[in-house]
């Protein structure tokens, strides 16, 4: 099976079924290009689509014999005009010469992009609208006869919804306790501290220590050094444990089991080693007193309270930012759930690589798994943003070049600088484009509550 490129790619690249390295190329200029651009009438093909499941198409087209021999002639035309060959002045080689001593590569040149020019013009007469390259599954073609060629390819769904609204969603938001304040404010502190080291004792909870450890089981093994925090995870339970039995300076050896699930291949294994472990420093995190002089440290505070309600505020707003989000994530599914339709698995499997990231020297058994495991909401992720789509079109509530405008205006104020730089920025990064989506969004989120019942709990 090939796919189908542009038609500049086709025979170099060898994506048809009888790929080859042209003899045609020693003839021509370095920038020629034999029958790149041709003008294929679509009325003269015979073009048959049969409609597959989750709009995935099988389309075969046939060129009769006679457009193929009117393209073959026209490219050893357009060669013969532009050839360098021996006994003959450039650009003087007859046509017929050109056939008779290229013929079954010319000829090769020709299909490659009668099949990209055909496939191209036959989606154009069924209005068809690719959203997958198509694939050549079949072609079969004798000289003088009809070429016959096969393509799959999905195509963009159609959706139609008849219904976009008289649903009732509960808004539920999470209430911010004392306690979540008085951790969030401690995450402040503990940012706002200083480690300060402890030239003596051992190493306890909380500590940010700086270790050597070196693997005595291994042959031509080297010390490595390691910095981290005590007590939060960063080192397998055995090694935090013989860390803390160490004074600052002193070393030892240990017998230490590493899981299986231990981040570092080479140390995943069920038997336990022997290692050396050098505890060479260790900092306490001197904290600064919860108080008006740490409030102005932290930002434009003129007393702790003024922080305290800060905190809270953003942590309100956050909670409702999140019962937001699910009222919209409820919305769309049940627009989808209420107007059935099949997405193309291709669709799916775009989101699911995006989701899956880079999975160079990843088991294929892992990646297997891990694409079954997020197969399913995939797939109602892909539903949620064609309706999210389809709605906007339908009902017009594209952002307009004036409401992107206003928010770059916006985002200009608030970061003291003007909208030609912010326009530049956004450009740059390629951020102006996913900033009109989400403007677009937003209306089409607001034209949904308007459509249902939001009750807040």
């Amino acid at each position: 099976m090939a796919e189908l490129v542009d038609a500049r790619d086709l025979g170099s690249r060898g994506l048809v079924p009888w790929g080859f390295e042209s003899p045609l190329s020693h003839v021509l200029n370095p920038r020629t290009s034999i029958g790149s651009v041709m003008t294929l009438d679509p009325s003269r093909l015979d073009v048959s689509v049969q409609e597959k499941e989750r709009w995935h198409r099988h389309m075969t087209v046939t060129v009769p014999a006679a457009v193929v021999r009117e393209e073959e002639q026209k490219a050893a035309r357009q060669l013969a005009s532009k050839a360098k060959l021996k006994g003959f002045r450039k650009g003087h080689v007859p046509a017929r010469v050109i056939e008779s001593r290229f013929a079954g590569e010319l000829r090769k040149e020709t299909l490659d992009k009668l099949i990209s020019d055909a496939y191209r013009q036959a989606l154009a007469r069924e209005e068809l609208r690719p959203i997958t390259e198509g694939a050549v599954e079949d072609v079969q073609y004798s000289p003088e006869e009809d070429l016959v060629f096969s393509i799959t390819f999905d195509i963009e769904p159609e959706i139609e919804l008849e219904r976009i609204g008289g649903f009732t969603i509960e808004r539920s938001i999470q209430e911010i306790t004392d306690e979540q304040v008085q951790d969030a404010l401690n995450r402040i502190q503990e940012q706002n501290g200083v480690w300060k080291p402890e030239e003596e004792g051992k190493a306890e909870d909380g500590n940010f220590v700086s270790v050597k450890l070196l693997r005595l089981d291994e042959t031509d093994a080297e010390m490595r050094d390691y910095e981290f925090v005590l007590g939060k995870g960063d080192a397998i339970p055995d090694i935090e444990a013989a860390i803390k039995k160490l004074d600052v300076g002193s070393e030892n050896d240990f017998e230490i089991s590493f899981p299986k699930n231990f981040d570092e291949e080479d140390q995943q294994t069920d038997e336990s080693e022997h290692v050396r472990i050098t505890l060479v420093s260790r900092r306490i995190l001197e904290l600064p007193e919860m108080n008006d002089e740490l409030a102005s440290q932290v930002g434009d505070f003129e007393t702790f309270e003024e922080l305290t309600e800060k905190v809270r505020e953003e942590m309100e707003k956050e909670s409702a930012d999140q019962a937001d989000a699910v009222v919209r994530t409820q919305l769309l599914d049940l627009v989808a759930d209420a107007n059935p339709f099949e997405i193309p698995v291709s669709m799916v499997n775009r989101y699911i690589d995006t989701i899956l990231g880079n999975l160079e020297n990843i088991p294929e058994e892992k990646i297997a798994e891990a694409r079954q495991q997020v197969g399913s909401e995939a797939e109602r992720a892909v539903k949620r943003a064609l309706v999210l789509d389809q709605i906007a079109e339908t009902q017009e509530l594209q952002a307009t070049s004036e409401e992107v405008d206003a928010r770059v205006e916006e985002i200009a104020e608030a970061n003291d600088a003007t909208a030609a730089q912010v326009y530049a920025s956004l450009q740059k990064a390629g951020r102006l484009e996913p900033l009109e989506r989400n403007l677009t969004e937003m209306k089409v989120f607001e034209f949904l509550q308007e459509q249902s019942e939001i009750t807040t709990l």
